[in-house]
Parts: C-alpha cells; sequence; structure tokens
C-alpha cells in the first residue's frame, strides 16, 4: 500500500519521468527554467473543472514564460484519454504528459479517488486516478509551493499566482512552510 508522503519547501522533489501527447518523454530532471518549473496535475479528460482551468492556463502560459516559468501538465490518464483532453479542450500551448501512476502520485504527495461512473459530462471516470495539485519547483530541484487537493473545486487560482511570482521575484521571498519537526526546533 502507497501512503500519502508529504513534500517539504526547501527539500527536494521526487523524480518525474512521463511520455507527452505527440510523442517524446518530458523530464523534471532535465528542466531548466530561470526561476521555476510548474507541475499542474489535473484529475483526467473526465474532469469539467479540469477543462476550464487548463483552459485559463493555456490562455496565460506566455505570461508564465516571461517570468522564468516553464509549465507541464500531467495526469494519470493513458495517451488516448490525454490526446483527446488536448485536442478536446484546445490546449495547443500545453505540454500534457500522461500516464503518472498511482504510487508517482502518492510520492508527490496527491490523493487518489476511484471512479464513481459517468461525469457529468457524460465521461466514464477511470477506475482510479489522482486529485489535483500545483508545484513550483525551483531550478536545483527543490519544492517552492505546493497546493494539493482532495477535491476538483477551488483550486489556487493562475492570475493569483502571477501575481505571486512577481512579488517572489523580486523580493527574492523565501520558501515558507519548510520546518521538519516543529517540536525540536522549538526547543532550540
Amino acid at each position: 500500500m502507497s501512503t500519502i508522503t508529504p513534500l517539504f519547501p526547501r527539500q527536494a522533489v521526487p523524480s518525474l519521468d512521463l511520455p507527452t501527447v505527440g510523442g517524446g518523454t518530458w523530464s523534471l530532471a532535465d528542466q531548466k527554467p530561470e526561476n521555476f518549473t510548474m507541475l499542474v496535475v489535473y484529475r483526467g479528460l473526465h474532469c469539467p473543472i479540469c477543462s476550464m482551468y487548463l483552459g485559463d492556463l493555456n490562455q496565460k502560459l506566455e505570461q508564465f514564460a516571461e517570468r522564468g516559468v516553464s509549465v507541464f501538465v500531467a495526469s494519470s490518464d493513458d495517451a488516448d484519454r490525454a490526446t483527446e483532453a488536448k485536442e478536446k479542450w484546445k490546449l495547443d500551448k500545453l505540454t500534457l504528459g500522461y500516464g503518472l501512476s498511482l504510487d508517482k502520485a502518492r510520492e508527490w504527495g496527491l490523493y487518489v479517488s476511484a471512479g464513481i461512473g459517468t461525469t457529468s459530462i457524460g465521461i466514464e471516470e477511470p477506475a482510479m486516478f489522482s486529485e489535483p495539485g500545483i508545484f513550483l519547483i525551483r531550478p536545483d530541484g527543490t519544492l517552492y509551493f505546493g497546493s494539493v487537493q482532495t477535491m476538483p473545486f477551488a483550486r489556487p487560482a493562475f492570475g493569483d499566482i502571477l501575481k505571486a511570482l512577481d512579488f517572489v521575484i523580486a523580493k527574492g521571498y523565501p520558501a515558507r512552510g519548510e520546518v521538519l519537526n516543529h517540536q525540536a526546533q522549538a526547543a532550540e
């Protein structure tokens, strides 16, 4: 049984290598952004909220690039479902990875849900899939920011993330939430 492992800011994130829609493989180890790599994990083709959310990201991709942020989007979907999502949702600017294993999702601290049938848009949920998450990763492979959810609702808005990046980059704001053992640190 795999368990959720929390990720901590200023600590190395797990490795990630996934095939991409259209061919090729994306590897986190190969990323050399000026400031951050942003990994966005979505629930899959069955999720209408993911469609809107990633559509917004697709429109803002250049704004992230202007801030030195490379973006990668991934799901537990197979190649066919990921390809359909990219085409149906008109995600022409985004690189979509697929085949995120549930064990790898757990390494990243993501939650896993069991499918409950057909969604409101008439698409069958997979038997199991990862819930959404966003991660900002520094060029050295350490976590700067992470947000994971148990539901598709109320995700961090990309416009808010862009505003935060402006502040973070201008001020050199450090990653927060980095304390691993608060009891030991309080005793010092």
